[in-house]
């Protein structure tokens, strides 16, 4: 053999020395997805632990009422009620007040009202209080919320029937 046979040959020994063999190409591929499947799992579990995403307990049937509250929207749009929402300061902190009227201009009294505050991003900050008829047509109770934004929704009913709802997003300083 000559003399560049002779290191063409032992090149190709020492190449195969750190040649890519079938384990070592399994091994990286098994290295590889693992590293990206247990990635993948940890950022799913934390971004459904921290936040389910959802604004209704039981979608779909919110979704099935959905006639029936159409039909409620358009009985209270033929009321046409006057119903404002004002926050003023009391002795013990924040007040809620609200004032009903009817077409004409008179006090509604008699009615169960019930706010329910919404933070509009965390739902486990939500609160609902029922108001207390102070004269009538004014209704009142604390506010029980820090100040901040909030989705106001004030709901009205008389004999177990709602007769008014409204959502406002107001700003409780």
């Amino acid at each position: 053999m000559s003399h560049s046979a002779n290191g063409l040959i032992q090149g190709q020994q020492r190449g195969d020395a750190q040649s890519l063999t079938g384990a070592k190409v399994l091994a990286a591929l098994i290295l590889f997805f693992g590293v990206i499947f247990s990635v993948n799992g940890m950022l799913a579990y934390y971004a459904i632990s921290t936040f389910r995403g959802e604004v209704a307990d039981h979608p779909y049937e919110a979704g099935l009422a959905f006639n029936r509250e159409i039909a409620a929207a358009r009985a209270q749009q033929a009321r046409n009620w006057r119903v404002d929402i004002a926050f003023p300061r009391g002795v013990g902190g924040k007040r809620i007040e609200v004032s009903a009227r009817d077409t004409e201009g008179r006090a509604i009294g008699g009615l169960k009202l019930t706010a329910a505050f919404r933070a509009p991003v965390d739902a486990s900050r939500d609160r609902l209080v029922e108001m207390y008829e102070q004269r009538p047509g004014i209704y009142t109770t604390e506010a029980p919320v820090a100040g901040g934004r909030w989705d106001i929704e004030i709901a009205a009913r008389r004999d177990g029937e709602t007769l008014f709802q409204s959502k406002s997003r107001v700003l409780i300083e």
